[in-house]
């Protein structure tokens, strides 16, 4: 595990983030078996975080994904817009689909969980300190499910329910779209019931946004 000859200057700088005390101990310990990674400095929030990563200057976070306040996803997406030459390991317990999308978003290199074993993290650390990304195969999978998801949205949607989509980003009523299309101000709410519920949204708004970002409707 050890590298022999390694001085200060080469070893990793990481800062672990997690608002469990034992898992921040933990990896102060745990990583002091390993002569290329030192941990500098550790934080118990978001917040706090965002605001030691400017003093220690920390090479890699790792990052606990679920916490109050700031949670995960928002202050890597922080902290690589003010350090953008900190690389960010997302570490946690869980591996839901809108966390692990969201986490990448944000800029976060890669996707572990707290099973892992110390070798894992440490290979993860080395991979993010060289820019390369390292992806759990649960968070893999996760990614992979939400962009087949994704790729999927509003094909079930009906000719009809279509053309009321296209009339309705438009920005026309019910009754607009009732008297465009010659059918019933019920049946156009019909319709809208079901758009709503095939794109899985709340408001006309939402479902217009997602109509375009999808190409649902002709431009």
């Amino acid at each position: 595990m050890s590298e022999p000859g390694r001085t200060e200057l080469d070893r990793i700088r990481v800062m672990s983030v997690d608002d469990h005390e034992m898992v921040r101990r933990g990896m102060r310990f745990l990583f002091q078996a390993f002569d290329d990674i030192e941990v500098v400095g550790t934080a118990s929030s978001g917040e706090e975080a965002l605001r030691l990563c400017g003093e220690l200057q920390p090479d890699v976070i790792l990052m606990d994904m679920v916490m109050p306040g700031l949670d995960g996803p928002d202050v890597t997406q922080a902290i690589r817009q003010r350090y953008p030459q900190v690389q960010i390991l997302a570490l946690t317990s869980f591996f839901e689909e809108d966390l692990v999308r969201r986490a990448m978003q944000a800029g976060a290199i890669g996707y572990l969980l707290k099973g892992a074993s110390i070798d894992q993290l440490a290979e993860g650390i080395r991979a993010a300190h060289a820019g390369q990304p390292t992806l759990a195969v649960e968070a893999m999978q996760a990614l992979v499910h939400s962009v087949q998801a994704q790729s999927g949205v509003g094909q079930d949607l009906s000719g009809r329910e279509r053309e009321v989509l296209a009339l309705l980003a438009e920005g026309l009523s019910n009754a607009e779209i009732a008297e465009r299309l010659v059918i019933s101000v019920p049946t156009v709410k019909s319709h809208v019931r079901n758009i709503f519920a095939k794109l899985g949204v709340a408001s006309r708004a939402e479902a217009a946004s997602l109509a375009v970002k999808h190409n649902l409707i002709p431009t």
